[in-house]
């Protein structure tokens, strides 16, 4: 009689080759579709070669693999125990008195494995792969983004001072700040938390140093007093480079290990951080997103040939694989607007998806 662990070994073998399969025809499709987009959005407006559009290809399509990883998950696991199904093998296995929960928790294990590195090395390998490729191609369009419309906000403050600054750009230079055509409207604190407008500043540059912004070519006014010119007037300040760049970045190009930090940095500057929250919670759920997955594709895939209609239920399961993203989607638009807390906008899809696959499964294995 064959062991349980070499069975276990067997279907997990089976599984990996499947998810490899699954994982390879992602890749293809997202690599050309986002060459084609790229090649739309930059090669059209700007002087660059195929190797170049490659390049930003190569940097922004990891991010959109890792969204789509769960359809791997689906894909590859339902494709294993479909193929293991038509073979007769998982017949053979429970005739051995082998259960079907020994044989689906290798995939499960592997998927929640898989998840954990996806959060520990991939996630931040990707975050980096993003943030250069803002950068690049920032670089590369720059003179377009010159002649197109553009207004850029930032806040900050503490208890006593609420600073509220319009740019109309920002220049990209060795991840420097530096602000053209600045304006910051300056509130005092009252006692109650209340806003009062204090004073006005225009400045046609501002450049973030250690603890202060530095302006130059300066305007400043003051309700029911002149405006006072000076050639340049220094504005304390509580953010730094990287909390005053992050405010233009997608929270998806910040890597996992930063978040929290970056949470705390936002707040104190007087930023919303739930993008940031959702993101967070969003990266520590994925190694239950991808063990969930991979259950739901075992039960769907478990019923037995003799008895039909496999296909069918096969079929069902990715289509429950595809109103389970818009679900994910969804949850993560009311996240964003504030109407789930980013916890549970985060961590509500995949304790879903895995409580159906559960439920199936023991429908499917013990009636």
């Amino acid at each position: 009689m064959i062991g349980i662990g070499m069975i276990e070994r067997y279907v997990l073998k089976k599984t990996l080759g499947s998810l490899a399969a699954a994982l390879a025809v992602v890749v293809a499709l997202v690599m050309l579709i986002a060459f084609v987009d790229i090649s739309k959005n930059v090669g059209t407006r700007t002087e660059v070669g195929f190797g170049e559009l490659l390049y930003l290809t190569l940097l922004q399509a990891p991010a959109t693999i890792l969204v789509l990883t769960p359809f791997v998950f689906l894909f590859g696991t339902l494709g294993a125990f479909v193929g293991l199904n038509r073979r007769s093998e998982l017949i053979a296995m429970r005739a051995a008195g082998v259960s079907a929960w020994r044989f689906i928790m290798p995939a499960a294990t592997a998927a929640f494995i898989m998840g954990l590195a996806t959060v520990t090395l991939l996630n931040p390998l990707t975050a980096a792969m993003s943030a250069q490729f803002e950068t690049t191609r920032n670089a590369m369009m720059e003179n377009y983004l010159k002649s197109a419309p553009k207004g850029l906000w930032l806040r900050q403050g503490d208890d006593k001072t609420q600073i509220v600054i319009r740019a109309r750009s920002r220049d990209q230079a060795d991840g420097e700040v530096r602000l053209r055509g600045v304006s910051l409207f300056i509130y005092a604190v009252a006692s109650n938390g209340s806003l009062q407008f204090s004073r006005r500043v225009e400045a046609a540059e501002a450049r973030l140093e250690p603890g202060f912004w530095r302006l130059s070519g300066v305007r400043e006014a003051m309700p029911g007093a002149g405006a006072i010119r000076s050639d340049s007037l220094s504005i304390p300040s509580n953010l730094d480079d990287r909390t005053a760049s992050e405010r233009f970045n997608n929270p998806q190009a910040i890597a996992v290990w930063r978040l929290p930090e970056t949470i705390k940095r936002t707040e104190k500057a007087g930023f919303s951080s739930i993008p940031f929250r959702l993101r967070l919670h969003q990266v520590l759920a994925t190694p239950l997103l991808f063990a969930a997955m991979s259950v739901l594709a075992a039960a769907f895939s478990l019923r037995l040939m003799r008895l039909g209609g496999l296909a069918g239920l096969a079929g069902a399961g990715v289509t429950l694989g595809f109103g389970f993203f818009f679900f994910n989607e969804l949850c993560g638009a009311l996240g964003k607007a504030d109407v789930l807390t980013p916890a549970m906008a985060a961590w509500t899809p995949p304790l879903v998806a895995l409580l159906a696959g559960l439920t199936l499964l023991c429908y499917t294995e013990d009636g």
